[in-house]
């Protein structure tokens, strides 16, 4: 799980992803973090971290179309290895809300706290630049 040294992540799921770079870049402070535009980037200011994702990003396709009106904002985990966590959580008795989804920047799953808010489990993708 997320470690609490790690920053804090919220995703939003946007139109056009170049379009909120620019408005959180220009003009609310935030600094480019990664960029695999048109699909998704994040930006940075402070402890947050917030994840842009546009209509190509797994993000956005992981969301129930039954919770798009409750919003598709949610909070999000990073885990080291998500069939661990995923096997974990069941042996607990809990269900997911998504299967599997896999996009250019890692693997996720959606699931429910009992007040019905999405958590998003993600697994970061492998990068062979990586140190």
């Amino acid at each position: 799980m997320t470690t609490p040294d790690q920053r804090a992540s919220v995703r939003y799921i946007v139109d056009d992803v170049q379009a909120a770079v620019d408005f959180y870049t220009s003009r609310l402070g935030f600094t480019l973090n990664t960029n695999a535009l048109p699909a998704f980037a994040d930006v940075v200011r402070g402890p947050l971290r917030l994840l842009l994702s546009g209509p190509a990003s797994s993000g956005a396709r992981a969301t129930p179309d039954d919770a798009i009106d409750a919003g598709r904002n949610r909070i999000h985990l990073i885990v080291d290895d998500l069939d661990a966590e995923i096997d974990r959580l069941r042996r607990t008795g809990l269900s997911f809300r998504t299967d599997v989804i896999a996009g250019p920047g890692g693997r996720q799953i959606l699931l429910t706290d009992p007040a019905g808010n999405l958590i998003e489990l993600f697994q970061p993708a492998h990068r062979p630049d990586a140190a």
